[in-house]
């Protein structure tokens, strides 16, 4: 294996290469293979970037297609076949079933692109510069989407002070029982709070790199009264719990709010090209022309690919409720493994197929995903102090190959438990 390359010239800032040293050559599917042909079963999938997996047949022949006829691949924001066809089957397939009235809004190609517009849009409209964000939420790292980012990893790179925002607590983050939203209407509504009037709260409803913590629909429904309370506009960033990954298109579809605003990128183009947008409520689309742009907000391909995903998967409720089915089986072995060595060890957390093995400490899931790796699984962590074993494979992976990587990771937590604590109950996972 020739590496050496990667050690001369590539910058140290790699951090996935470091977990999985391996040169990978090509994909299909759920799996991944290195130069010599060896597969690792994928549940990382482009950290939730391959959501109906590696080179889809369905979408890979509809691009081949477009490419091999000389179509528009680069076309910034002019108006292409390609980006009318998405347009026209977000509409029909996504927004219409939903009775939605939203403007899309072309950014760059990436997740914190479209932040960054949303947080503009917002402190546009209303005026204002503060935002309410949340604990152990992340949104990006480039600077407006770093300062509404808690993860001090990321903020410490900045290089400056980050400011224009204020953190309050997410769902749970002071304890069972506890409805932060009631501690946030407090602070909003005491003029002597020092908390400056936001424009805007934005709000992951599971915080995927913040430890797969999934807040209540209830907490989202009193946010969604709490904005429209104190007049702030409801951003919710969609970009990893979005496109299918909690088991509806939008991770919010069965809650019942409406987002003044929101951010959709990873698997929108359902085959790995970069795209993002922002939708947002026709009034709040107030833009100059040209005043927030970007050269790749115009990658065609991508317009492509994700129209064929929204065609074949999102025309009614049968891929979300395999989703929902599978997140179901994920939830098994996880809830099995922390029923056999307590609570002190692993508990579980998550939505969907975006599942969470909370472990009692960073180095603990460190071990486990280490271990599931030398048995051929490609699994990270997240939270805070990278504590959390999560799940982010396709959502189109096979039950077979599903239960597999999931007895993978039950094998590993055993082989790593075995000098730490004994089981205190075995039991067969159905």
């Amino acid at each position: 294996m020739d590496t050496q390359i990667f050690d001369r010239i590539e910058s140290e800032v790699q951090s996935y290469a470091r977990s999985f040293p391996v040169l990978f050559s090509k994909a299909k599917g759920s799996y991944l293979y290195d130069e010599e042909g060896q597969a690792y079963l994928d549940f990382l999938a482009g950290a939730g970037t391959l959501n109906y997996g590696h080179n889809n047949p369905v979408l890979k022949e509809k691009l081949i297609a477009y490419l091999s006829e000389d179509y528009i691949v680069h076309g910034l924001d002019m108006h292409t076949v390609a980006k009318r066809n998405f347009l026209n089957m977000l509409n029909d397939v996504i927004f219409k079933p939903r009775d939605m009235q939203y403007i899309v809004q072309f950014t760059g190609p990436t997740g914190t692109n479209a932040v960054e517009a949303a947080l503009k849009i917002a402190r546009n409209i209303k005026g204002r510069s503060n935002i309410i964000t949340f604990t152990n939420g992340f949104h990006g790292v480039s600077l407006g989407s770093l300062a509404v980012t808690g993860n001090s990893h990321h903020r410490d790179a900045a290089g400056v002070e980050l400011n224009g925002a204020t953190v309050m607590p997410y769902d749970g983050y002071m304890g069972e029982g506890v409805d932060t939203t009631e501690y946030i209407d407090k602070q909003l509504s005491d003029s002597s709070s020092g908390v400056d009037k936001p424009a805007a709260v934005i709000v992951e409803t599971v915080q995927g790199e913040g430890g797969i913590n999934a807040a209540s629909f209830e907490w989202l429904r009193n946010l969604e009264k709490l904005c429209k309370k104190h007049d702030m506009l409801l951003i919710v960033d969609d970009i990893q719990a979005g496109c299918g990954r909690t088991g509806t298109f939008f991770s919010f579809d069965e809650i019942g709010i409406k987002p003044d605003i929101i951010t959709l990128s990873k698997s929108l183009s359902g085959y790995g090209l970069p795209f993002s947008v922002v939708l947002m409520k026709p009034e709040l689309d107030q833009w100059k022309p040209g005043e927030h742009n970007g050269t790749f907000r115009g990658h065609n391909p991508a317009f492509v690919t994700a129209a064929a995903a929204l065609d074949h998967f999102w025309r009614d409720n049968t891929f979300g409720n395999e989703v929902k089915r599978k997140g179901r089986i994920i939830k098994e072995y996880f809830s099995a493994i922390a029923q056999k060595y307590g609570p002190e060890w692993f508990t579980t957390t998550g939505r969907g197929m975006m599942q969470g093995l909370v472990c009692t400490s960073g180095e603990l899931a460190d071990e486990i995903t280490t271990e599931a790796f030398k048995r051929n699984l490609i699994i990270e962590t997240s939270g805070a102090d990278d504590h959390v074993v999560k799940t982010l494979c396709p959502l189109t992976i096979s039950e077979e190959d599903l239960r597999k990587g999931l007895q993978i990771v039950t094998d590993s937590v055993d082989q790593v438990m075995q000098d730490k604590a004994k089981p205190k109950k075995v039991g067969a996972v159905a």
